[in-house]
């Protein structure tokens, strides 16, 4: 039998420590919360994805009772970014959500077909998606969807 062991790596800020480009766009994910409609969880995601050319544009969850046709916050923002702006790669996205009254403390991740969609990002564009995840406790930063999807499923493991 064989091991193999995964790392990824993050680092981990304030919001104080942030870039004034990156607080810009952590405060635009954490207002796209405002216009998720979640009446069934309650949970509202917001993301925000900066263009190539320092466009943002945001998206949030978007529930429907059948639960499998609602839509998370990543992907509205990405799918909306590629419809709008094709010529644009997204060089960051941001992610944040919010329950209970509160902004969480610690950051939410994508969930398994937001990662997959963002891949798709960075193989479309040829460049990595940074990311960052907002949590009132710290924000969590990496370079690319790969520290979140560790094995991929793009290129020749579909062949």
């Amino acid at each position: 039998m064989k091991e193999l062991i995964l790392t990824s790596k993050f680092q981990i800020f304030s919001y104080d420590e942030l870039t004034e480009p990156d607080r810009e766009l952590i405060d635009a994910a954490k207002r796209a919360t405002e216009t998720a409609y979640a009446p069934y969880s309650r949970f509202r995601v917001g993301a925000a994805a900066r263009l190539e050319d320092g466009v943002i544009v945001c998206g949030s969850n978007q529930e429907n009772a059948a639960f499998p046709s609602s839509l998370c916050a990543e992907r509205t923002a990405l799918f909306y970014a590629n419809a709008h702006h094709p010529e644009q790669a997204v060089t960051t996205l941001a992610v944040a959500a919010f329950s209970n009254g509160a902004f969480l403390k610690a950051p939410i991740p994508p969930c398994g077909a937001c990662r997959q969609v963002i891949l798709g990002v960075e193989e479309r564009y040829k460049a990595p998606v940074r990311i960052l995840l907002y949590g009132e406790d710290g924000i969590y930063v990496t370079d690319s969807v790969k520290a979140l999807l560790p094995l991929q499923f793009v290129g020749e493991t579909m062949l």
